[in-house]
């Protein structure tokens, strides 16, 4: 097990923001826990540490949400997701997960920017299928390299204008699968070990605490300051993945 306590120092947070984002918020902010926690370990250690606290999270945020759930959505996003996961771990081993992470921060600013200077008129169509299928791809495949798929299935979901509960519900059904999906291919890349797994059990105390805090934040807070956040949590992903790609190497 890690007993670097700077580890600790930086993961406990990590771990934190991670459960917290599960409510919604964050496909924004969780994008940003991998990230904080390597620095104090490499990003696929960190990702590998993660995958038991993301199965313990995602449970209790789908039990919360479970009857909250865009059905129609989530069966067109879940086969997209997949076909990401598959090239996410057939390109693991060729691909610098540090260029990943600064490309899908890049990703993040350039929606946040296209939102706020175009705004979508009130009577606007919502995003084609094709933009849809092309951004849950996106999703898994980031998600599969450095737990980062928020960014990308915001860009489709959130002009959609789902009710906060149905938002939240639907993607985490989404990543539900989406987390359960990478065992076997994190298993096959050697990512799993002794030493990480009892790290995870060390940090799985923690994992609970943000999922508490952050439903019952998304059960009272209304949907513009809900946008708002999750607006906030994609600019914030978008400055520390763009940091850590493109100027931290």
């Amino acid at each position: 097990m890690n007993t670097d306590p700077f580890f600790y120092l930086v993961a406990i947070p990590a771990v934190l923001l991670l459960g917290l984002s599960k409510s919604g918020f964050g496909a924004g902010f969780g994008s940003l826990a991998v990230p904080l926690m390597a620095l104090a370990i490499p990003v696929p250690q960190a990702a590998a540490i993660f995958m038991p606290l993301l199965f313990v999270m995602d449970v209790l945020t789908l039990k919360a949400f479970r009857k909250e759930l865009d059905w129609a959505l989530f069966r067109f996003l879940l086969p997209w997701g997949l076909l990401g996961i598959a090239v996410g771990a057939a390109l693991f081993k060729t691909l610098d997960s540090h260029t990943v992470a600064g490309l899908v921060g890049l990703f993040a600013w350039g929606f946040l920017a296209q939102r706020k200077l175009f705004p979508p008129k009130a009577d606007a169509p919502p995003p084609g299928k094709f933009w849809g299928a092309v951004m849950s791809t996106t999703s898994g495949f980031t998600s599969f390299v450095s737990h980062s798929g928020g960014p990308p299935i915001n860009a489709y979901v959130i002009p959609l204008k789902l009710a906060p509960t149905v938002f939240t519900g639907t993607l985490a059904a989404f990543f539900f699968v989406i987390n359960l999906s990478k065992w076997l291919p994190y298993a096959w890349l050697g990512l799993f070990d002794a030493s990480n797994l009892a790290t995870s059990a060390a940090l799985l105390p923690f994992a609970p605490l943000g999922v508490w805090a952050g439903v019952k934040v998304a059960r009272r807070i209304s949907m513009v300051w809900f946008y708002r956040l999750v607006d906030w949590g994609m600019f914030l992903t978008g400055a520390k993945l763009v940091w850590d790609g493109f100027v931290a190497r």
